[in-house]
C-alpha cells in the first residue's frame, strides 16, 4: 500500500517544553521525523496545559514547529468534572461500569468539538489519523468518528481504565496501531482479543548524547552518590515507594546516597531527597550520566523514554518487576535489575554500589541495545513500514 502523504497526528496536549508527557513527547517526535521525511503532518491538540484541571491556558492557534503545522482548539466547557471524577474512581475501585456509564467517563474527559469539527471539514485533506493516548476522550472521540482512517498509538497500560468495554471496542475498530513495545502488543490482545493486536511495534528513537558525568553533582553540591529518577512524582509512578525504600536503604546499611527527583509533583520532604524541579536537556543528561543507577518504580508503562535515554548514558537501571514493559526493557538489553519487594531492591543497589565495574558493564550493553533497536534509523524502518502496511 502507498505511502499516506497527508497525516493529521491527534493528542490532548502538545509538548512545548512546559506541557510535557512521556506519550505527548512520543508523538510530537514521531510528527517530526514524518514532516522531515516530506509528508504534510498536521499536530492537532487542545489549549491545555494542565492534566488534571484541563483549563484552556494557551490560545487558539496555528504555529509552524519544526516543518509540523501545530493547531489547538479549545476544550469543551460543558464537561462536567465531578461526574468524570466520579465515573474514574468507580473504574479505579473496580467497579463494572454500563456502557451508558463508560460514555459519561469518556464525554466529560478532556473533549474539544472544535477540533473534531476541523477534521471534518479537512477529511479530504487528512489521507490518516495517528491518534494517542489510548484514555481520553477525545482520542475516542476521533477514532469512533474517523475509524477507517486512525492509526492509534494507544500508550496502553494494564489498569482498570485499559479494561472497559469501549476501550476494547476502539482498539479493534480502528485500522491498527503503533505499539511501543511487544509487551504493550501482547497486554492489547490479552485484554480485548487479536483484534486489538492488530498493528506494529514501533517505539520512539532516542538521540545519541555524551555528558560530563560530573558536571550535576558539582553544580548541585551533592557529595554523596545518587540514584536518580525523572517523570511526575505520584503514586501512580511509584515515587513514594521508592522515597521509602532509600529511607529504609539508609537505615539498614548505613550507606549515605541521595535520590535526585526531577519533574513535577509533590515529594516527601527528606533530607537525601533532592528535588530537581524541570531540568534542561543538557542537565538531565548530566544527572543520568552521573548516577548511580536510573531507577523507575513504576509499573504503568508502555515505553519508558527517560530509562531509554538513561541507557543512553551508559547507566544501568533499577525497575520494578510487576512493571511489564520496563523490566522486558532490562531483561532484553541486559542493561538493568528489577525488584519484587524491598529485599530485592537492598540487595540490588548495594550490588550496583559495591561494583563499578558491573554498573560499568551493563551501562555498556544498555547503550548498545539502544543504538541497535532505538536509533531513528531503526525506528524510521518499523514507522514508514507500519504506515505502508496499515
Amino acid at each position: 500500500m502507498p505511502l499516506p502523504r497527508s497525516i493529521a497526528v491527534v493528542s490532548p496536549r502538545y509538548p512545548d517544553g512546559v506541557t510535557v508527557g512521556g506519550a505527548e513527547t512520543l508523538l510530537r517526535r514521531l510528527a517530526e521525523r514524518l514532516a522531515a521525511r516530506g509528508l504534510d503532518v498536521t499536530f492537532l491538540a487542545t489549549c491545555a496545559r494542565n492534566h488534571f484541571t484541563w483549563a484552556n491556558e494557551c490560545p487558539a492557534d496555528v504555529r509552524r514547529i519544526h516543518n509540523v503545522e501545530v493547531r489547538r482548539f479549545p476544550v469543551n466547557t460543558d464537561r462536567d468534572p465531578a461526574l468524570f471524577l466520579a465515573r474514574q474512581s468507580a473504574i479505579c475501585r473496580g467497579e463494572t461500569l454500563t456502557r451508558a456509564e463508560q460514555a459519561e467517563w469518556l464525554r466529560h474527559s478532556v473533549n474539544s468539538d472544535t477540533l473534531l469539527e476541523h477534521l471534518r471539514a479537512e477529511s479530504v485533506r487528512y489521507e490518516r489519523i495517528l491518534a494517542g493516548p489510548y484514555l481520553f476522550g477525545l482520542v475516542w472521540s476521533v477514532a469512533s468518528a474517523f475509524p477507517d482512517r486512525t492509526i492509534l498509538t494507544p500508550c496502553l497500560h494494564d489498569e482498570a481504565f485499559a479494561r472497559q468495554e469501549l476501550i476494547g471496542e476502539m482498539l479493534r475498530s480502528v485500522r491498527g496501531c503503533l505499539f511501543n513495545t511487544e509487551p504493550e502488543r501482547e497486554l492489547a490482545i490479552r485484554l480485548h482479543g487479536p483484534e486489538a493486536g492488530r498493528g506494529v511495534v514501533v517505539g520512539m528513537g532516542i538521540e545519541p548524547f555524551e555528558a560530563d558525568a560530573r558536571a550535576f553533582a558539582a553544580r548541585r553540591g551533592l557529595t554523596a552518590p545518587y540514584v536518580f529518577y525523572c517523570g511526575r512524582r505520584e503514586a501512580g509512578k511509584g515515587t513514594p515507594l521508592l522515597t521509602d525504600y532509600l529511607d529504609v536503604f539508609r537505615a539498614r546499611t548505613g550507606r549515605d546516597i541521595a535520590l535526585v527527583c526531577a519533574g513535577s509533583g509533590p515529594l516527601d520532604a527528606k533530607p537525601f531527597v533532592h528535588d530537581a524541579g524541570f531540568l534542561s536537556e543538557t542537565e538531565k543528561r548530566e544527572a543520568l550520566a552521573g548516577a548511580v543507577a536510573f531507577v523507575h518504580p513504576s509499573t504503568l508503562e508502555s515505553l519508558g523514554i527517560v530509562l531509554l535515554e538513561s541507557f543512553t548514558a551508559g547507566v544501568p537501571a533499577l525497575v520494578h518487576a510487576a512493571g511489564a514493559v520496563l523490566r522486558w526493557q532490562c531483561a532484553r538489553s541486559g542493561g538493568g535489575l528489577w525488584f519484587r519487594h524491598y529485599p530485592d531492591f537492598e540487595a540490588e543497589l548495594e550490588l550496583l554500589l559495591e561494583r563499578p565495574d558491573l554498573r560499568h558493564a551493563m551501562g555498556e550493553r544498555a547503550r548498545a541495545f539502544v543504538r541497535r533497536e532505538y536509533s531513528w534509523d531503526a525506528v524510521e524502518r518499523r514507522l514508514f513500514g507500519a504506515l505502508e502496511e496499515l
